[in-house]
């Protein structure tokens, strides 16, 4: 036994960190207390390293993932290669496979130190005081059309391709991003922080597969952005990202603070890009609460903005494949993991929480 332990010592020790680590995460998730104090060390921590990450123009953690997958590609293919031609196949076959299910689990386990935990931490509700209420339909149609007259004063300021369409660069969008926040900021003192400009994501149109338009990596401290989905919402979907960078990680709360920092913005461009969001969220769920105060909203809207929002639905039409719908229910999963438990549906109390703010 002192042999078999000695001979697999380095692989057992690495089975220890990484029961270390969920270890950690265990507690983290134990208590409010705890889940902040680990939330609030893991964000120095990330922010530390993000500086190094952010000194490269393109998406690190992309190629991180590339990486991660071939080496465990290669991982398998050597040890097969090991166990089939070599001696001592029984130990060469318990290390590898131990080996190879530490190094999923170290992944595993520093995404929920890093990220998971912040699901237990205060969130945007908690260190803001505005919660999402139940909300009456008569509040939802003048928080509705507020947006739908706000997208049509909007309108016109915005440059557009010849058929109608959203055309601002998306170079120049990107440009903008580091001042979003800074009015709301102002509010919210606690969500003032220095921006740096988010990554375009390589693997874009492979995102666009799979409902994505962005995300975080608490890997690297990136917020990294779909270029391939239509450019009207990117400056909300980037300002979305930027909510994650503050270490919120509730999807509603970053989709309420991308629609409110957006609008609050000295940008037009990322004004409109927040009502239309709102708008697409609020009109939504007016639709299925009452369809005449919909229709009247909704006439409102000039044929820009229709255009607009036609274009967006058309392109997500696209993928509405087996991959998207399995992306989905992982994703949907993921977050019923971390406590959130509508999971996917959860995103819905965003409409609560901008018709408590506005």
């Amino acid at each position: 036994m002192r042999a078999f332990l000695k001979k697999h010592r380095a692989v057992h020790i690495w089975t220890v960190l990484v029961a270390a680590l969920f270890g950690l995460y265990a507690w983290g998730i134990s208590s409010r207390e705890a889940a902040n104090t680990v939330s609030a060390v893991t964000q120095s921590l990330k922010d530390g390293y993000a500086r190094l990450w952010y000194l490269f123009p393109f998406s690190v953690v992309e190629w991180f993932y590339v990486a991660f997958i071939l080496t465990v590609i290669l991982w398998v293919v050597i040890l097969i290669v090991r166990v089939v031609k070599g001696p001592q196949r029984g130990h060469k076959l318990y290390g590898g496979l131990l080996g190879l299910a530490c190094l999923g689990l170290t992944a595993w386990g520093l995404y929920c130190v890093l990220w998971g935990v912040n699901y237990y931490a205060d969130g945007f509700q908690e260190k803001s005081g505005i919660y999402a209420q139940p909300v009456e339909i008569d509040e939802l149609e003048r928080v509705t059309r507020y947006f739908a007259e706000n997208l049509r004063d909007l309108a016109d300021e915005i440059p557009r391709d010849d058929n109608g369409i959203f055309a601002v660069p998306r170079d120049e969008i990107f440009a903008e991003s580091t001042t979003i926040y800074d009015n709301i900021s102002r509010e919210f003192p606690f969500l003032a922080r220095q921006d740096r400009v988010p990554k375009k994501m390589f693997f874009s149109r492979l995102f666009s597969a799979m409902n994505f338009t962005g995300f975080y990596s608490p890997y690297t401290g990136e917020s990294n952005l779909n270029v391939d989905s239509p450019a009207c919402l990117l400056p909300a979907d980037i300002t979305h990202e930027l909510a994650h960078q503050r270490g919120i990680a509730s999807e509603q709360e970053c989709n309420f603070l991308a629609v409110a920092a957006s609008t609050a913005s000295d940008s037009v461009t990322y004004q409109y890009s927040g009502y239309l969001m709102g708008y697409i969220h609020l009109g939504n769920a007016l639709y299925r609460a009452d369809r005449e105060k919909w229709a009247e909203v909704y006439s409102i809207l000039p044929e820009t903005v229709v255009a607009d929002l036609r274009y967006h639905s058309a392109y997500w039409d696209q993928f509405n494949s087996v991959v998207a719908t399995v992306s989905e229910k992982i994703y949907d999963t993921t977050l019923k993991t971390y406590g959130q438990e509508d999971g996917i549906q959860s995103y819905g109390t965003v409409v609560d929480l901008l018709v408590a703010y506005y």
